[in-house]
């Protein structure tokens, strides 16, 4: 457990995947300058929606997400783009958080997440399949244990996915997980309301 809450803590946890591409020349110029300011990448995406739109998937190190950080993150990012100008055409930035069925790029985040219902692709053949999904039930610096949906007679119940397999992966969305998410966002508040607290205490000990 406390190889992952380091992981979690950390200014710069790799990501498991990632993008490749036009996405991953954005994501490397945009990936230390969200980390000089408290965040962390979830995804870079560019799409033919809206005429052509950047969507931008970011965190804090807590996993939390306001319409202010979004703004934040947005303004952060905009001068290197502008400089940058990796897009030859005109698009629409949209910066937004992972939500609740979220994109799982980190170790963490299957840790983070274990219990929930998953869904994910394998770049191999992984006990004959490459799509599964399933409960996480369990989660180590080397990959994960799901306890599989729907399994067909004769096929195991459980099965592991290395990490270095993974080629994409996704929370489903369950009443369970909702729930959970809520909780876990306003514990992670409550966490920076104290921190808050604590940091203007000091403040005011120190001008007396």
């Amino acid at each position: 457990m406390a190889d992952f809450e380091q992981m979690a803590d950390k200014a710069r946890e790799e990501r498991l995947i990632v993008e490749t591409g036009i996405d991953k020349k954005i994501a490397d110029m945009i990936e230390p300058v969200l980390e000089d300011i408290g965040f962390k990448l979830v995804r870079v995406r560019l799409s033919g929606q809206n005429g052509l739109t950047l969507q931008i998937m970011a965190e804090r190190f807590d996993g939390t997400m306001t319409v202010e950080d979004c703004e934040e993150v947005s303004q952060a990012v905009s001068p290197v783009l502008d400089v940058e100008d990796p897009i030859d055409r005109a698009y629409h930035l949209e910066v937004s958080s992972p939500g609740i069925d979220r994109p799982m790029v980190r170790k963490s985040d299957f840790y983070r997440w274990k219990g929930h219902l998953l869904k994910c692709e394998t770049s191999v053949l992984v006990n004959e399949r490459k799509r599964f999904r399933g409960r996480i039930v369990e989660a180590d610096v080397d990959g994960i244990t799901l306890l599989r949906d729907g399994v067909a007679y004769g096929e195991p119940a459980e099965v592991t996915i290395p990490f270095t397999a993974l080629s994409d992966a996704k929370l489903v969305l369950t009443d369970e997980l909702i729930r959970e998410a809520l909780r876990a966002d306003k514990l992670a508040k409550q966490k920076a309301a104290n921190e808050n607290d604590d940091e203007e205490d000091v403040a005011d000990s120190d001008d007396n």
